[in-house]
């Protein structure tokens, strides 16, 4: 089955290049209509262009697609609640929202400044969640919308220098978790892409024969899927260099202690028995884990826990 878009407006932060061009020029090859919102920033977050998105829209009419092309520091929310404004005035409907805009600070923990930190949060953690909420109620009262949040790497696994950058990328499971919550009674499906790719954010971290095979395009195909029609959600997506693998987070099944046994040494010595991953599970939400932690319990004592 073809995964098309025609008649779905998309949103692609930081869509001037790099990784934002590569999906918003997928989205209009298969029909959508697209705002390429970019603040035209370097790197480091300072400066501002609408250069590369007008490149971008260019392009894009130029293979017989339509763009708008819209100059947006996502971490600022007035500025977001315009850009969706303008949106919605022009397509009159936004179905699909990709959460790519981002810059770096990088420096270790020893070295970074607080302002570093915070800044670094607020275009990745915060302009997402600025656009999120922005496009959620006219998502909601369509009853159809499909959001990436983009992780990575060094927020699920960390990388040396990034602690605000890692800090903003875990944000984005967290964040991802409850929208799917919240959003599934509205066919509203959240899911987030941890990819590693050839851009200027990661130009000079690897050896040139391999940033050869990290082409953004090599990971957009993912990211379409992620917003089609059949789209999962609650889905981490990780991609690079056309491989493409499942992130999971799982949790093992625990080991009860008596309260008697309940120290310190005593779950030391057992340690290897409670990170035992052989009956590891996937939980879905948090009360799941409070009830897998708690049904331990009350079976040990006899107590029959209420059913869900």
């Amino acid at each position: 089955m073809s995964i098309r878009f025609e008649g779905r407006v998309a949103i692609v932060t930081g869509a001037g290049g790099g990784l934002g061009r590569a999906h918003a020029m997928g989205l209009a090859a298969r029909g959508a209509k697209v705002v390429i919102a970019d603040v035209g920033a370097a790197r480091d977050g300072t400066g501002r262009s609408l250069e590369a998105a007008e490149a971008v829209v260019s392009e894009i009419a130029a293979k017989g697609g339509e763009a708008m092309a819209v100059g947006v520091d996502v971490a600022n929310s007035t500025e977001v609640d315009v850009m969706v404004g303008r949106a919605l005035s022009r397509f009159s409907r936004i179905d699909i929202l990709i959460n790519n805009a981002g810059i770096l600070r990088d420096k270790s923990f020893a070295k970074m400044t607080a302002e570093d930190f915070r800044l670094v949060l607020d275009v990745h953690l915060m302009g997402s969640v600025n656009c999120a909420k922005a496009v959620w109620d006219a998502m909601r009262t369509q009853n159809y919308g499909r959001i990436v949040f983009t992780s990575s790497g060094s927020g699920i696994y960390g990388n040396f220098g990034q602690s605000n950058y890692g800090a903003a990328k875990t944000a984005m499971i967290g964040l991802m978790n409850v929208l799917h919550l919240e959003g599934r009674k509205h066919d509203i499906r959240v899911n987030t892409l941890a990819p590693t790719a050839g851009t200027r954010m990661t130009e000079g971290l690897v050896p040139p024969d391999i940033f050869a095979l990290m082409t953004p395009e090599s990971i957009t195909p993912g990211v379409l899927y992620l917003v089609s029609e059949d789209a999962p959600s609650r889905v981490i997506l990780a991609a690079g260099a056309g491989t493409f693998a499942r992130t999971l987070i799982t949790e093992t099944e625990g080991v009860y202690f008596p309260e008697a046994e309940r120290t310190p040494e005593n779950i030391a010595a057992r340690f290897d028995e409670i990170s035992d991953p052989a009956k590891e599970l996937e939980i879905e939400e948090a009360f799941d884990q409070t009830y897998k932690l708690v049904s331990m319990a009350a079976k040990a004592m006899g107590i029959e826990m209420p059913k869900r």
